[in-house]
């Protein structure tokens, strides 16, 4: 049964850092955009990051743009999501989630379009303290 399956995330002070992890189970990310999103209580869920499992190009939304990574381990079909300096405006369940690539991360213009991505994990919750 093909699964998104993620794990980290938790609690951490101001200017903390953690690491999310996002595992493919039963296909490959080869031919997938992988893209995170997070939703804070009262809010819309918002993309962050995406990237290509064919090239690992990226993209980050300007406001995580310098403080959060993504990376893909083609290996263990797992990618990461490092964010550091985490501020309290980062509280937010954290979402992984794919597309399946055409070309590239604008195969359908701008790169983190919700509707783009109808797949997700279970989400996993980080906690921000002042």
């Amino acid at each position: 049964q093909e699964q998104l399956v993620q794990s980290g995330g938790g609690m951490v002070q101001a200017g903390g850092s953690l690491r999310l992890s996002c595992a493919a189970s039963g296909f490959s990310f080869d031919e997938y955009v992988v893209a995170w999103f997070r939703q804070a209580p009262g809010k819309e869920r918002e993309g962050l990051s995406c990237i290509s499992g064919r090239d690992d190009s990226t993209y980050y939304k300007d406001s995580v743009k310098g403080r959060f990574t993504l990376s893909r381990d083609g290996a263990t079909n797992t990618v990461y999501l490092q964010m550091d300096s985490l501020q309290p405006e980062d509280t937010a369940v954290y979402y992984c989630t794919i597309r399946l690539l055409v070309h590239n991360l604008y195969d359908y213009g701008p790169p983190l379009q919700r509707s783009l991505f109808r797949f997700w994990g279970q989400g996993t919750q980080v906690t921000v303290s002042s």
